[in-house]
């Protein structure tokens, strides 16, 4: 029987999951039920269930039973209740308040929605970003570039004259809540967008942490050009976003070459400190990179701690990561970026 032998040697198709299993499920639907899920989705969901279906655009009976129990097994776990909840929730509420009291009770109540034209934003391209980054009030362009993908905001940012580069950036990092006018200026400006009219709320956006996001993904020379910009403008400012560039935890993206470099750098109750505040695994990584006599040295000054404050953590993270960027900028050690290393 050499047939069934033959199938018996057969490879085993690969498993399918994650988002090639989504793509065959939109496959298997009509094309507006499809479409109805995808205007639900993000820009880069979207492309990378656009690819996904390309990619499984041949898949076998088998493939397709695997994405088929996938589903059903999620599908298992969510609550019928959580289907239109929002717009069941919204009717109740009108309609046992009135719609001025509802507004009030849901603005406090209700997680965030982001407005349209916020929405809107995500999926321009670059160029198209860029020429609103050089023709609207910078205000309006730190709104714009606090809302983009990091990526996308660190290209258009790239495109723009070196003054309003920084002017924006400036902008962005002291964004913390941005009232509804704001927002409703923004609409103006994208008065192409299909905004729904609903009733826009203050948004939380932008900050040091969203700005430094954006910066990690510049080129080094623009992204060091930036910092001493801001540092000129707000020294402590352009110091937290340095901060928020490359954090304790991002240790683990160093060689394991510069991350013994740096560690030997390290005053070692410092290190104990810091590794306190540290998961077992970052543990283990860094102390893999040091002597056995030195590992166990830290190691016996972690133990020997018992309660230790969250303050003294953080000051003591703050410290190691003060040397990584000492060595960094002098070309000891490299730290990956996105388009470039950000040193």
């Amino acid at each position: 029987m050499p047939e069934v032998a033959e199938l018996d040697n057969a490879p085993a198709m690969p498993a399918i999951e994650g988002s090639a299993a989504a793509a065959i499920l939109l496959m298997l639907l009509d094309e507006s039920e499809a479409a109805t899920i995808l205007k639900q989705l993000d820009p880069d969901e979207v492309r990378q269930l656009a690819k996904a279906m390309f990619d499984t655009a041949n898949a076998s009976e088998q493939q397709i039973g695997q994405a088929l129990d996938r589903f059903v097994t999620r599908s298992r776990d969510v609550s019928a209740l959580a289907i239109g909840a929002d717009t069941r929730i919204r009717t109740v509420i009108n309609e046992a308040v009135g719609n001025v009291r509802a507004d009030n009770i849901l603005a406090a109540v209700a997680p965030q929605r982001s407005a349209a034209s916020l929405e809107m934003l995500r999926w321009m391209d670059v160029d198209a970003i860029s020429g609103l980054l050089a023709s609207e009030h910078p205000q309006v362009g730190a709104l714009i570039l606090s809302v983009l993908v990091p990526d996308v905001a660190a290209r258009a940012i790239e495109t723009l004259d070196e003054l309003l580069q920084a002017d924006l950036v400036l902008r962005a990092a002291m964004l913390t809540s941005v009232p509804a006018a704001a927002i409703e200026d923004l609409e103006s400006v994208l008065a192409s967008a299909n905004v729904d009219g609903q009733r826009v709320a203050k948004q939380t956006i932008g900050g040091p942490s969203d700005v430094a996001k954006i910066m990690k993904k510049m080129p080094k020379q623009l992204s060091e050009r930036t910092i001493r910009a801001l540092k000129k403008h707000d020294r402590i400012l352009a110091q937290t976003i340095e901060e928020e560039m490359f954090i304790f935890e991002n240790l683990r993206d160093l060689d394991k070459k510069s991350l013994s470099s740096v560690l030997r750098s390290v005053d070692a109750a410092q290190l104990a400190i810091a590794l306190k505040g540290a998961d077992a695994d970052m543990v283990d990584m860094c102390l893999a990179t040091m002597s056995q006599r030195a590992a166990e040295t830290i190691r016996d000054e972690m133990d020997e701690m018992t309660m230790v404050k969250r303050a003294d953590v953080d000051d003591a993270q703050k410290s190691v990561m003060q040397i990584v960027r000492q060595m960094a900028a002098a070309g000891e050690i490299m730290i990956a970026g996105g388009s470039d290393d950000y040193v």
